[in-house]
């Protein structure tokens, strides 16, 4: 009997930022390369629509919000996705055209609220899964709502079962064990981090969970914001961390994308990747996962639930609910 493959992309690149419809552009290009290249799983980074907005809290501190800063989350909101819009028809549209299951990272607007948000879609096309970060970290919680427990799923596709979380949400152990008593076998990680630590935990993860882990970053400069993104305007106190003023060519994010083993170990020709944009690609051998588990299973041979036990609310957060 021939082990079950399945071919993965992750995509280290940078939107244009605050462009969506350009930004819509390179998940069409991206996407054509990987599956021209046999991807089955092309997965995008953290915020990939539109963006990420890197060293930037709209001119707010505490007590005080100024106008700069709400015009510039204005434009913000303008370039984020709503789930219900032309737009995400043309996302999903992408996967189908080019027959991949696609997972992206995005900044998706409900009413007037923003939330970091991570969508899966299938080789026809179809939403599968949506889930918003739980807890945005630091400054992105005056920008980002947070998520709820309906968002914690693991889908069973014909590629095995997928999930995963959003960035630093991958230090919160109950979510993890959520999604790792589902079984998941294809683990997605979008994030910003490209601390040498964050490499560590996804390698981590991955043997925790025996289970395949794609961690994806951007790797994105200065040019790839608008000129008058005011973090890198002259008049602004913000500077690189040797204290010079940015410069276009400067580096906001290393990128690190990596894909993982189920014993915590790279992929062959999936070892991270610094300091330029690439297409990160893997074959998962989906019998590894059973050769994993062998010695440890965290929720099966060692999951000792006369022990231990986790409740999740899965219910979705609504704010307002009318009666009648």
């Amino acid at each position: 009997m021939t082990s079950k493959v399945v071919k993965v992309a992750a995509i280290q690149a940078a939107p244009v930022s605050f462009d969506l419809e350009k930004s819509l552009e390179k998940v069409a290009t991206f996407t054509a390369e990987a599956a021209q290249f046999g991807a089955d799983l092309v997965v995008f980074p953290e915020g990939f629509l539109s963006a990420y907005p890197w060293r930037y809290a709209f001119d707010t501190t505490i007590g005080a919000r100024e106008p700069r800063g709400r015009k510039w989350y204005a434009k913000y909101y303008n370039s984020s996705i709503s789930i219900s819009s032309p737009e995400f028809d043309n996302l999903r549209a992408i996967a189908e055209n080019n027959d991949v299951f696609l997972s992206v990272g995005i900044i998706e607007k409900d009413g007037a609220t923003l939330y970091c948000t991570a969508v899966l879609i299938n080789r026809q096309g179809k939403l599968l899964s949506t889930h918003r970060k739980l807890i945005p970290t630091a400054a992105e919680r005056l920008v980002w709502g947070r998520g709820a427990g309906d968002g914690l799923k693991v889908v069973d596709t014909e590629l095995g079962k997928v999930g995963g979380l959003i960035c630093w949400e991958n230090y919160m152990p109950a979510a993890r064990l959520t999604l790792f008593q589902q079984g998941i076998e294809i683990y997605i990680a979008p994030n910003a981090d490209d601390l040498p630590s964050w490499i560590a935990s996804m390698q981590h993860i991955a043997k925790e969970g025996r289970c395949f882990v794609i961690s994806v970053n951007q790797f994105c400069k200065v040019s790839d914001f608008p000129a008058d993104y005011p973090p890198f305007m002259p008049d602004h106190h913000d500077r690189q961390p040797n204290g010079s003023p940015w410069t276009p060519d400067a580096v906001l994010n290393r990128g690190g994308s990596c894909i993982v083993g189920p014993l915590g170990t790279f992929i062959d020709g999936a070892e991270p990747v610094w300091d330029k944009e690439q297409i990160v690609y893997a074959e998962l051998n989906m019998d590894y996962l059973v050769e994993a588990r062998m010695d440890f299973d965290s929720v099966g041979s060692y999951s000792r639930p006369d022990i231990f036990s986790l409740k999740v609310n899965t219910k979705a957060a609504v704010n307002v609910s009318l009666e009648e």
